[in-house]
């Protein structure tokens, strides 16, 4: 007697609930409400859903201007879509299945919120819901919601009081809903909660799981799919379909349930009620490009270059894990200046020529180009594969990035050797001199700081001896030959005429600043034989700032951003600016192209009709060897050389990967030619005309013929080594 006492006595509150409140017809009129209703008086009456963590992806450019994903970056996966983007399949499942009286109700469905009610009573527990689509729409917002709090303890509280088996969660749950459907239409509902819902694991909304479950997109699920996917909101972790031992399961469900309620609403015919059965559930599974590991063509490092800029920006958050966390959850579309044909033929280079792993030495290996006048970062190769799984092999896998700083995901950067005489020369070219001037390179020279002149920093403290690569005298030959062969002391002897502090302010206008953060050194050795460690991204810049007419351009990744509405986001820009003139980057340009023809690059030559310019460097012991340049349009940076030693990359025989043996030393030289000859020269390039005598001399000079060079030409080593057997020389 007490229980049927207790049910009729809950069944009248019930229904003055219902009636006086509930019912969304009779709770707009605004009609007084019974005292036991109290419970709703400190309840909202509205809530307003939340933009969704959705998936942010980066994409690189295609020659055709279409854009190719890399990679995609989420703490749920999930892609919001429009209405006209879900099949009509998916609509009519979930309503027929979640909630059949979805368009006839104001929120809650009272025949079926009674009969939960007789049943809970009768078990003494919360065995039923009976919630409709858009109670549980208002759950999933409330369980985002907690999901959003960054302090665990907070997040925790929030979602077991959203997820709580209560009484009161319902009774919350109802009068959100009702005011829900105030506001919004069935359509604006049923839309939320397909692209809120959850399809097991990381899988959110309905486009994610059409695309990862079946590998098609929220419009073009077939019935059986859409059916497969329906049945899962109702238990989406035990009815996952990327589980083989889930597919009975979610079979039995699709057809019993999902299937029998859309041919009992007329939503599909008997016929195709019939077949959809008769097919078996047949998942695709397309797992997202989740992480820069998954990007094509080798652009791993380029991606998590990109990555690093936004975590860096203060305009995607106040701190790093706040910028991780916009990533994660914003829904950016973040479209990058990768061109994925350069891309694809510099990976292709750089493991041709440049082993992942090889015994003794921990070999690396990286190409970069940057297009001058624009600052674009357009390809980013290494000869290691991009990881940041702990347990994938050391040797050949990392995720450090040889071509950025360390600010940015790589390195502390490598010593850049003879490329640092560029500087030299463009402040030998600024004070008046010429590349027929005749200067000193021989090896029997020492240099004092009485001998040096530095303004604003160190010059050497004590004497000071170099050598020559390979010993070689040097001997007095024009600024021209001597630069082509790259002669330490000839240099040497250059820069004790000058200041050093002009060669290295000359060397800060081109952007040229240590990957480790670290200020510059400014001594002689640091000025004019390369000591400070840089990163190959920061030369090739330098080096297109020559080839723009002296105007450098700082790099850039990406072209546009726009977040999860299609707004635009505010991109860094390259800023450019004037670093020498014209007239002597187009002289030290001209010097440059002797290098490529006549001096220690000439293996690196393409031959075929476009201009080339660079300039080699070596370290002491070899340890890192590099080729800087390119054309007018495009120049890189190939770097090599031991990692984390001091071992010589030079006379090592390395076996890349089209089977070619070479001297690991010279397959900075062969990857930078390959890259040229079969990609970057379909962009052309411009013609190097003789120079003026000096930059204060207007007069057009016939130039001093080049001397062909000799069997030991500069630092470089790429023509003082024999090459390997079989032949070196692609």
């Amino acid at each position: 007697m007490g229980t049927i006492v207790g049910l009729v006595s809950l069944s009248t509150v019930a229904g003055m609930l219902v009636t006086a409140l509930v019912t969304p017809t009779l709770a707009a009129t605004g009609m007084a409400v019974n005292g036991s209703l109290s419970v709703f008086e400190n309840l909202p009456s509205y809530i307003k859903p939340d933009a969704l963590s959705q998936t942010s992806s980066i994409y690189a450019q295609n020659a055709d201007g279409s854009q190719t994903l890399l990679a995609s970056f989420f703490d749920q996966d999930r892609q919001q879509v429009g209405w006209n983007d879900v099949s009509q399949y998916v609509k009519d499942a979930i309503v027929s299945t979640e909630d059949p009286r979805f368009y006839v109700h104001g929120g809650l469905d009272v025949q079926s919120t009674l009969r939960a009610l007789i049943a809970n009573t009768l078990t003494g527990g919360i065995t039923s819901g009976a919630s409709t689509i858009s109670q549980q729409y208002v759950k999933n917002i409330l369980v985002q919601r907690a999901e959003a709090i960054t302090d665990p303890v907070s997040e925790k509280a929030a979602y077991a009081d959203a997820t709580a088996t209560s009484t009161d969660r319902k009774l919350k749950e109802m009068k959100l809903a009702i005011g829900l459907e105030k506001e919004y239409s069935k359509d604006d509902i049923l839309l939320g909660y397909m692209n809120i819902a959850l399809f097991g694991g990381r899988v959110y909304g309905i486009q994610a799981a059409s695309q990862y479950y079946f590998g098609v997109n929220a419009n073009a699920l077939s019935l059986p799919q859409a059916a497969s996917l329906a049945a899962m909101v109702n238990e989406p972790e035990g009815l996952r379909i990327d589980d083989p031992a889930n597919i009975d399961a979610n079979k039995a469900r699709r057809d019993k349930d999902v299937l029998s309620s859309m041919l009992k609403a007329s939503a599909i015919t008997k016929a195709q009620f019939d077949a959809a059965v008769a097919t078996p559930v047949t998942p695709v599974i397309t797992p997202p490009s989740t992480g820069c590991q998954t990007a094509v063509n080798g652009a791993g490092f380029f991606c998590d270059y990109v990555k690093h800029i936004i975590e860096n920006d203060p305009a995607f958050g106040a701190s790093p894990d706040d910028r991780d966390h916009a990533l994660a959850t914003g829904g950016y579309k973040i479209v990058t200046t990768l061109d994925l044909g350069l891309q694809a033929a510099a990976n292709k280079a750089e493991s041709d020529y440049v082993p992942s792993s090889m015994p003794g030495i921990d070999i690396g290996g990286a190409f970069v180009t940057v297009q001058p006048g624009t600052g674009k970062v357009l390809a980013m190769a290494q000869n290691k594969s991009y990881s940041q799984d702990p347990a994938a092999d050391q040797a050949t896998n990392t995720a450090i990035n040889y071509s950025t700083d360390s600010d940015y995901g790589g390195s502390t950067g490598f010593q850049n050797g003879s490329t640092e005489k560029l500087f030299v020369l463009l402040d030998w070219l600024k004070t008046g001199h010429s590349l027929y001037d005749t200067v000193d390179g021989s090896n029997n020279q020492t240099f004092t700081a009485k001998k040096l002149t530095n303004s604003c920093g160190d010059t050497v403290s004590g004497p000071y001896v170099a050598g020559n690569d390979t010993g070689e005298t040097g001997g007095r030959a024009s600024v021209l030959s001597q630069f082509e062969n790259s002669v330490n002391n000839a240099f040497l002897n250059m820069a004790s005429k000058l200041d050093l502090c002009d060669i290295n302010a000359i060397a800060g206008a081109f952007g040229m600043h240590r990957a480790d953060k670290q200020p510059m050194q400014t001594g002689l050795y640091a000025s004019v034989l390369g000591g400070n460690e840089v990163a190959p991204l920061t030369l090739a810049a330098a080096y297109a700032g020559v080839a723009n007419n002296g105007v450098f351009c700082t790099p850039i990744a990406l072209s546009s951003i726009t977040d999860s509405s299609g707004a635009n986001v505010a991109v860094p820009q390259s800023t450019c600016t004037q670093a020498i003139d014209p007239a002597i980057a187009q002289t030290a340009l001209y010097a440059m192209h002797g290098v490529i023809q006549n001096g220690t690059a000439t293996r690196a030559d393409p031959n075929d009709d476009t201009p080339h310019f660079g300039k080699t460097g070596t370290t002491d012991a070899e340890k890192d060897v590099w080729l800087v340049g390119g054309t007018t349009k495009l120049v890189s940076a190939s770097w090599v050389g031991n990692v984390t030693g001091n071992v010589s990359v030079r006379k090592t025989v390395v076996t890349g990967g089209n089977g070619t043996d070479v001297y690991s030393g010279l397959s900075r030289l062969y990857v930078w030619k390959e890259f040229y000859k079969t990609a970057a020269d379909g962009a052309g390039g411009d013609s190097f005309p003789f120079p003026r005598q000096s930059t204060r001399d207007t007069s057009t000079p016939t130039p001093t013929p080049t001397p062909t060079p000799t069997a030991t030409p500069g630092l470089a080593p790429a023509t003082t080594e024999p090459a390997a057997t079989p032949s070196a020389t692609p």
